[in-house]
Order: C-alpha cells, then sequence, then structure tokens
C-alpha cells in the first residue's frame, strides 16, 4: 500500500504529514529539509515484512496512528508531573568515570551542554548553532529511506560533537536522550559526530526512559512516573563521520521502556586510515531495531563493529548490519552476541559487500545467541556480496540452547539450576563485555547485562 492510497483516508498518518514537519521551529534550511524529507516518507511505499530488509520483523504491527511528534505535543500531561530524573541522570552519568563533556536532550530538545574542552579541540551542541551545519547534517545518510527519513523530518534538535583535525580528547563525551512524558509521542533523536583528520575521541550515546531501566533503580529527587507501561515510538538517527587517520571509539546503549517501540539507525564514514570501535548494547523495548551501516571509504580504513543484547518476556530484538568495502586494503570485523529468555524474539541479518576495486579487504562478521527456553527464537541471517577476487572475508552464526555438559558440571557441585544457567550465560557475554571499547562503560554494561541474564521467566 502506497502513501497515495493512504491519502484516501485522511485519518491514516494523520500525524507525520509535512505539514506537521512544516509547523516544527528551525532555520530555513533545516525547515526545507524536512519538508522534503517528509513529503519523501509520505509519497513512499511503507515498509512491510515482505520486503527484504525488514523481514522477521515487526514492522506489520506498527500503527504510526498511535503517536505523534514530539513538538507537536507537551513533554508531560498537565495533570501528571512526572519524573525529576535530574538526580538519576547524574548519578548513571557520573558511574562512567571523567568525561570531557556532556549533552542531555529530552524526546529531541536541547537541555542541557557541559563542555571541559577548549573550543580549538572540539565543540558540541545545538547543530543549527553553526553556520555550515547545512553541509553535514545527512551527509552521512546518503540514502535515506523508510525511518531515516522520518527522522529527518521530525528531528528538533540535531546535535553535533565536531573534532577539531589533530584533537586528541582523552576522556569521553557522553550524550543521554532521555524519552519521558506521557504515551504516544514520537521522538526523533539525531546526533552528528564528525572526526577531523588525525584527531581521537570517545563518544558514549545512550537513550533511556527516565523511569525504566538502567535508571530504574537510582535515587530520584522528585516524584517518580506512575508504575504505568508508557507507549513510545523513539527513532534514534546517528551520524558518525571519520576524516583520514582520525580514530572514534563509540558506545551506544538503548534502555527503553517495556512497551516502547524503537527504530534506530547508525550510520558511519570511515575515511583512509580511519579506524571505528563502534558497540551497541540492546536492552529495552517492545521492539527495538538498529540498522548499522558501516561505509569504508577511504584506503586502510578500519570499522569494528561490537553488540550484545538480551531478550526477555515478548520483546523482539533486530538488528541489521552492512559492512560497505569501498576502498582497497579495508578492514571490517563484526561480532555481535545475545540472548533469547522467556518469549522473545532475535534476528540478526548481516551483509558484506565489496566493490569493484576494493581490493586486499579483508572482512569478518560473526553472529551467536543462545536460547535460554523453548519459547524463544533468534534468527540469524549472514551474507556476502563480493565483486572482488583478491579479499578476504569470512562469516558465521550460531544458534542453540546452553551447553548441558557446563550445566551439568555446574549441577553436580551443588549449583542451583538457575544460578548454574545464569553462570553459563554470563559467561557467554564475559569476552564480548571485555570489548567494550571505553573503559568507564565496561561496568555499567557488564552489570546490566548480568541483571537482565537473573531476571527473566520460566
Amino acid at each position: 500500500m502506497t502513501r497515495a492510497s493512504l491519502r484516501e483516508r485522511p485519518a491514516v498518518l494523520s500525524n507525520f504529514t509535512p505539514e506537521s514537519a512544516a509547523a516544527l521551529s528551525g532555520p530555513a534550511w533545516l525547515q526545507q529539509r524536512r519538508c522534503a524529507a517528509a513529503d519523501a516518507f509520505w509519497s513512499s511505499p511503507l515498509p512491510s515484512e515482505k520486503d527484504e530488509v525488514w523481514r522477521y520483523s515487526r514492522i506489520d504491527q506498527l500503527d504510526l496512528d498511535r503517536f505523534r511528534p514530539a513538538g507537536s505535543v507537551s513533554v508531560t500531561a498537565p495533570d501528571d508531573p512526572g519524573p525529576s530524573p535530574s538526580e538519576r541522570i547524574h548519578t548513571l552519568v557520573s558511574s562512567l568515570g571523567a568525561r570531557a563533556g556532556l549533552v542531555v536532550t529530552i524526546n529531541g530538545v536541547l537541555a542541557t551542554v557541559a563542555s571541559s574542552v577548549p573550543d580549538h579541540l572540539a565543540t558540541l551542541g545545538r547543530a543549527t548553532e553553526r553556520a555550515d551545519a547545512e553541509t553535514f547534517v545527512g551527509s552521512v545518510g546518503s540514502d535515506p529511506r523508510d525511518f531515516w527519513l522520518l527522522n529527518d523530518a521530525f528531528a528538533i534538535d540535531p546535535v553535533l560533537v565536531d573534532v577539531q583535525p589533530g584533537a586528541v580528547v582523552e576522556d569521553p563525551i557522553v550524550i543521554v536522550h532521555m524519552i519521558t512524558g506521557v504515551g504516544g509521542t514520537a521522538i526523533f533523536p539525531r546526533t552528528v559526530i564528525r572526526t577531523g583528520t588525525g584527531s581521537s575521541v570517545g563518544v558514549i550515546e545512550i537513550v533511556i526512559d527516565v523511569d525504566t531501566g538502567l535508571l530504574a533503580d537510582l535515587p530520584s529527587d522528585g516524584v517518580r512516573a506512575p508504575n504505568r507501561p508508557l507507549e513510545h515510538l523513539v527513532v534514534p538517527a546517528t551520524e558518525l563521520q571519520l576524516a583520514e587517520e582520525a580514530a572514534l571509539d563509540y558506545v551506544s546503549v538503548q534502555s527503553l521502556g517495556a512497551e516502547t517501540w524503537q527504530l534506530a539507525h547508525q550510520a558511519s564514514f570511515i575515511g583512509a586510515n580511519a579506524t571505528l570501535r563502534s558497540f551497541a548494547v540492546a536492552l529495552g523495548g517492545k521492539y527495538a531495531r538498529l540498522r548499522t551501516d558501516s561505509a569504508l571509504a577511504g584506503e586502510g580504513g578500519t570499522s569494528m563493529l561490537r553488540a550484545a543484547y538480551i531478550g526477555r518476556d515478548e520483546q523482539m530484538l533486530d538488528f541489521r548490519t552492512l559492512q560497505d568495502h569501498l576502498a582497497p586494503r579495508t578492514t571490517s570485523d563484526l561480532l555481535f552476541t545475545g540472548a533469547v529468555a522467556d518469549r522473545s524474539h532475535s534476528v540478526y541479518s548481516g551483509l558484506i559487500r565489496v566493490r569493484r576495486g576494493a581490493v586486499r579487504s579483508d572482512a569478518m562478521q560473526t553472529n551467536h545467541n543462545l536460547v535460554l527456553g523453548e519459547g524463544a527464537h533468534a534468527d540469524s541471517v549472514p551474507n556476502l556480496d563480493i565483486e572482488e577476487n583478491d579479499v578476504k572475508c569470512s562469516h558465521g552464526s550460531t544458534v542453540g540452547p546452553v551447553d548441558e555438559d557446563q550445566r551439568y558440571y555446574l549441577e553436580s557441585r551443588g549449583i542451583e539450576p538457575e544460578r548454574a544457567e545464569q553462570l553459563i550465560v554470563s559467561g557467554f557475554f564475559e569476552s564480548i563485555a571485555d570489548q567494550v571499547p571505553i573503559a568507564g562503560t565496561r561496568s555499567l554494561i557488564g552489570r546490566a547485562l548480568v541483571d537482565r541474564v537473573g531476571v527473566h521467566g520460566e
């Protein structure tokens, strides 16, 4: 079904029209960009499970009419004081150790910017405050479609981290996107990270519901939100642009509510002899999708892509990756590791593409999955598309239950069955948790994974 036919039913998609996008404030170039993206989304076919890129997903269950874009609704209802999460956010951020800067958005609107880095080394904050913002917002996502277009249309306050050539930022920059307020809101966080030639920086990006997940057990300095599931639609888009010989360590953490839909997209452009080390953690969401596109555009570029995830209840975690080798002697190394319990479902679908001319490329793609219950399910679909001969590429995946020999070994030594399974699953994640590229996040991620291992149904 196309948007043209949907226009005959005015109630459908009435909240995501070009007119809705045009109503958001911003500089002229951003308003024009929003309208063009909204029109493209409106006039294109809706994503469907019949499309190969959406195969195995739950996209047919998404009813966009249940949501209204942030900016057209207040953050919290007048009769609901909502949470006051500043103390818990402070505790969370402090647990990450020393930092060079902090950016906080609330439902996509910039709320806090703090930096200890001199401007001649790096700047961070609202992208639209830069006169040249039009030239780099959207420059990495070169083929926008589906929900990337929707982010283009309704992102309110794009966040920029801009590291100057030759700069070395010792401590990481932390970006927190807080999701709050009544259900039915669609939020569109947008982040652009640019690293200049020969620069080095670490960035931690957290998308989090203020009353669930990593914040749920932290102290609050105000009234907690009512204990009820709130359904949001969260559509983050992150652009990572690495110039020649730059190094970026990037860690993303998703900790959303149990009824929230996430449709996230991470796109990177890696220049000559540049190195991206990326680590994604997926903890929450009713249906949480992360698409990761890595374009190795300069000779000698390297991307190391890692992810860890644990599904519970009836949750679905969906990962799609593209390792796109465009230049000679490029290297990509992907390892995604996950577990599913209860009646949850995970999907991994990855493609290694080596373009003609990308000789001596070296690509590896690996996906490991543990299935912890009869009602849980994991799909793993690795793929290769090779247009050159002088390359080295490999892919592999595993899907299976807990090793019975390991379980028997532990139980024979007096360890209770449930505890034995927790220990085995914790060991399963231990090696990948050690590969988190920013040291300050390792304990947080390890603890979050262990907590999810220890709390699941039969």
